[in-house]
């Protein structure tokens, strides 16, 4: 327990929130307390962002574009990641609400678009929930293959619920000091790879040879240039895949203690904190492994399928692999906890905004909300149905919708920034005023709007090379849902688009 704070306490700013407001974050109807502090909130987007995407996902993805492609690809969805926290920054300390960017659709745009949004995202989080519970027994499996995966699915669900039901400090510092784990294994990767490289493994000294040899990019389904592009934009959607949960950090901008201090503090330690980790990692990752390494595509879920562990069964660290696959099982079990906090909080903020039911609001005398917590966990039991065959093919595609579903957040939360500012222009507020501006603005924005929609347009583009039915469904699934979602919402209720003067900028703002 963090001894530095305590349960609903206040600082000045947060005293003035929502002095005319309906659903006070704090004082209102949902009753969340303000128990996080920045470190709290940086932990728990690094929680969710650093996990089977970097450690598992990054070797396929250096299969398929090169050690040089593959880097590009991950410093090039970077600067997306930074435009998109500089802009939920910049709205989350000046509103912080729970649910964040949900909230926002509804409030600036549109409440077509914060359904449609909000949904997809609880469901992406809610259904991941679910494959790192699979995760976790596949890789305890890698010890004893006898071991049924039900066993640890249970366990963990039941452990992970528990947990989330524990007064918001606690949960802070639990996932704290659970995703620092995964800090220090990456940065004990790097010493070791910097060791390594300079020549202390079996194989000597070995700088630049895998740029040399297989060379710098990969050939992805044709030859030629034409192949190494291909490879580099399939790696986009793997890279964002990796990245997602970073926006996490604005989730509980509604239970951070002084949200105008720390929430931009958070951001900007999360931001260079988890780009220059996974980019440090892809870097050193390229120059131990070379890109047609086989192990890197058999496509298991244990630590066989690492980079890290190839790079260390290449330089003749055999202990290696017992350890990876121990801080994998953390990395996952991290990421659940992460994955059913940030969901039942998606929950709140649609209950808020009246696009989910009322009930979902309601708290325990610690702040939690418990029927939010109890059925974003709940979508964890669909991880049973990978025990039958069938039950796995209806899971495979469960998580198709999970896909892109952080390229749709991406892309909303712009839109919201740009109609942000808008409104702010239309009160006569200047973004000086603001807690915490963004820079490069608006051109930052359009940057990231305008690159996660093509990336949205395109992740599927390789099915129109070779045609794959099934694999034009499992691209683009997530953005037919997300369509149908909005398209639906606005026929039942014939919503409209949010006039510019009559955005909310008043409601759970912080005075200044």
């Amino acid at each position: 327990m963090d001894p530095a704070f305590s349960e609903g306490e206040k600082s000045p700013k947060e005293a003035s929130l929502s002095a005319n407001g309906q659903n006070d974050v704090e004082a209102g109807d949902d009753q969340l307390q303000r128990g996080l502090r920045s470190h709290h909130l940086q932990f728990i987007a690094i929680g969710g962002t650093i996990g089977t995407g970097l450690f598992l996902g990054s070797g396929e993805a250096l299969a398929t574009a090169g050690p040089v492609g593959c880097l590009i690809a991950f410093i090039f969805v970077g600067s997306i990641v930074f435009s998109v926290m500089t802009s939920l920054g910049e709205m989350a300390t000046f509103i912080p609400v729970a649910g964040s960017f949900t909230v926002y659709a509804s409030r600036f745009v549109d409440r077509s678009l914060g359904f449609a949004m909000g949904w997809i995202y609880w469901f992406s989080w809610s259904i991941t929930f679910a494959l790192e519970l699979v995760a976790a027994g596949l890789i305890i499996q890698y010890w004893d293959s006898s071991l049924n995966i039900g066993i640890f699915i249970a366990i963990f669900w039941a452990i992970f619920t528990a947990v989330n039901f524990l007064p918001i400090r606690w949960f802070g510092a639990f996932e704290m000091w659970f995703a620092s784990i995964k800090v220090v294994t990456i940065v004990g990767f790097i010493i070791f790879a910097i060791c390594i490289d300079a020549g202390v493994g079996k194989n000597g000294y070995l700088g630049f040879h895998a740029w040399q040899n297989p060379g710098p990019f990969a050939e992805y389904i044709t030859t030629g240039d034409t192949g190494k592009f291909i490879g580099f934009w399939s790696v986009l959607v793997t890279a964002g895949f990796s990245y997602q949960g970073a926006e996490l950090v604005g989730i509980g901008a509604g239970e951070t203690h002084d949200p105008a201090k720390n929430v931009p503090k958070a951001i900007r330690w999360t931001f260079w904190g988890i780009v220059s980790l996974f980019v440090a990692t892809i870097f050193f990752v390229g120059l131990l492994v070379p890109s047609d390494t086989k192990d890197l595509s058999i496509g298991t879920t244990d630590a066989s399928a690492s980079p890290l562990v190839i790079a260390a069964n290449l330089a003749g660290v055999s202990v290696l692999p017992h350890i990876i696959n121990a801080v994998l099982l953390t990395a996952v079990l991290s990421a659940a906890n992460s994955n059913v906090y940030s969901g039942s909080r998606i929950l709140v903020g649609l209950a808020t905004e009246n696009n989910a039911p009322a009930f979902l609001t309601r708290t325990n005398k610690h702040g939690t909300p418990y029927f939010a917590v109890a059925v974003t966990s709940a979508i964890g039991l669909l991880a049973f149905l990978n025990l039958s065959q069938n039950g796995g093919d209806v899971f495979t595609w469960l998580l198709n919708i999970t896909a892109i579903a952080g390229f749709i957040t991406w892309s909303c939360i712009s839109i919201c920034h740009l109609r942000f500012m808008s409104a702010l222009k239309n009160r006569g507020i200047s973004r000086k005023e603001l807690p915490y501006a963004a820079p490069l603005q608006p051109y930052l924005t359009w940057f990231g709007l305008f690159f996660c929609v093509l990336i949205l347009l395109t992740n599927g583009f390789t099915v129109f090379i070779e045609w794959s039915t099934s694999g034009f469904f499992a691209a683009y699934v997530s953005l037919i849902l997300f369509l149908v979602l909005f398209l639906g919402h606005k026929l039942v209720f014939w919503t409209k688009p949010v006039k510019l003067a009559d955005v909310d900028l008043d409601r759970d703002r912080v005075k200044q």
